[in-house]
């Protein structure tokens, strides 16, 4: 039987002409399965309510079509109520675009370069600069070198980032973000989660919204304390998760000395941003997000603003499971507590990939160094939707074994 091979959409993306090592994109957008602009007009009411659920089942096949890209992801990362009409989003999109006006000032006063038509990577110079005695403004000032040196160097191989107007996006929206989450901050890999927001939403103040939605999944992997880095949590599931699924990879990787899984840091910050080219990440994360999504993602997230709380609340059942991604019905189908998150699909994701190598680290890995080496060697070798299609299963084994435990 023929089948469509697809179009490429490298040309979405364009990779400078010198980058001749960066992975290649093996997605394709591929008719009848790629959310494609006529399915996702046709996806809307007259009213604007949007149906949901036929949304996501098109993602979770095929991904979304470039083009659109922008705009589907404002409501799978929760920006926007799917039950909300064209004039409530409207009217949502210019109080925050307002409301981001205001702190993007606010920084300005603080730090003239803010909204600059360069990124500055020297925000420390001391000339002529007044005394700060406020802690959080200090803090704030330093972080901004960190920033500027991370933006310097983000997603360089991108025709898109040798225009400097699109660096100065990147490097405003990251200085606000800091400013306004003074839980966090800003940390290192944030640039990296930033960046698409940049490319697929040609408003600043939409593609810091964008961000600031991701950040609210992932913000507790920047957390720390004097005792503990947050991304500590995620790496000891998924050593519990591998404990369970493969006990002789996990007893392996223990003896190897790399029980704290510190070794698929970089996966878990990033997203694997590294492991695939920038194309097929931006898939994978489509993907995700769809198979993790519930209807409540957007109340959760304003109720959390409003309450200071970036953490959220619980989510309540929605009125029809066709609403939510295969992954999430697979929680409720198993008794998922409301009261405590579950695990997100992409530390399933990295023990996926970990049991598929498997073999290949218990025979070849003899030290951590050869761990590393080992995952490294999967850069531009992954298929996105097999990683997400093996995530899911795994999910769904790990449940039940550790419903019988």
């Amino acid at each position: 039987m023929w089948r469509d091979p697809g179009t490429p959409a490298d040309s979405y993306y364009e990779v400078r002409a010198e980058c001749t090592d960066v992975p290649k994109t093996h997605f394709r957008i591929k008719a009848g399965k790629t959310l494609s602009v006529r399915k996702w007009q046709a996806a809307f009411s007259p009213e604007g309510y949007l149906d949901i659920g036929r949304t996501l089942s098109r993602i979770q096949h095929g991904g979304v079509h470039p083009s659109i890209r922008g705009e589907v992801w404002e409501f799978l990362l929760g920006c926007y109520d799917p039950q909300s009409t064209s004039e409530e989003r409207d009217q949502l999109r210019k109080k925050r675009r307002d409301q981001y006006a205001k702190w993007k000032e606010e920084c300005k006063q603080m730090f003239p370069l803010i909204a600059g038509a360069i990124v500055p990577t020297n925000t420390m110079s001391t000339d002529s600069v007044p005394v700060i005695t406020d802690k959080r403004e200090i803090e704030w000032k330093l972080t901004l070198h960190q920033i500027g040196l991370d933006v310097a160097r983000t997603d360089r191989t991108l025709v898109f980032f040798e225009k400097q107007e699109n660096l100065s996006k990147l490097w405003d929206i990251l200085a606000v973000y800091a400013w306004k989450d003074k839980d966090v901050g800003y940390c290192q890999a944030m640039s990296d989660l930033c960046s698409p927001m940049i490319i697929l939403l040609e408003d600043e103040a939409d593609a810091f919204w964008c961000f600031e939605r991701l950040m609210h999944r992932l913000r507790g992997n920047f957390q720390h304390t004097d005792r503990s880095v947050g991304v500590e949590a995620q790496l000891g599931h998924l050593a519990s998760i591998t404990q369970v699924v493969d006990p002789k990879l996990h007893q392996h990787l223990e003896t190897l000395g790399g029980g704290d899984y510190l070794f698929a840091v970089r996966m878990i910050m990033v997203l694997f941003r590294r492991e695939f080219s920038f194309g097929d990440s931006l898939y994978l994360w489509e993907m995700m997000w769809a198979l993790e999504y519930h209807p409540d993602l957007f109340s959760i997230y304003e109720e959390a603003e409003s309450a200071g709380d970036a953490a959220g609340g619980a989510k309540g059942k929605p009125k029809s499971s066709r609403q939510c991604g295969k992954f999430e019905r697979e929680n409720m189908r198993n008794g998922g507590n409301a009261t405590e998150a579950p695990l997100p699909i992409s530390i399933f994701l990295v023990a996926s990939v970990l049991k598929e190598k498997s073999s290949t680290l218990l025979q070849e890995a003899r030290g951590l160094d050869d761990v590393v080496k080992i995952l490294n060697d999967l850069t531009g070798n992954l298929d996105a939707k097999k990683a997400c299609s093996g995530a899911v299963k795994l999910h769904k084994k790990y449940l039940k074994k550790a419903k019988k435990a």
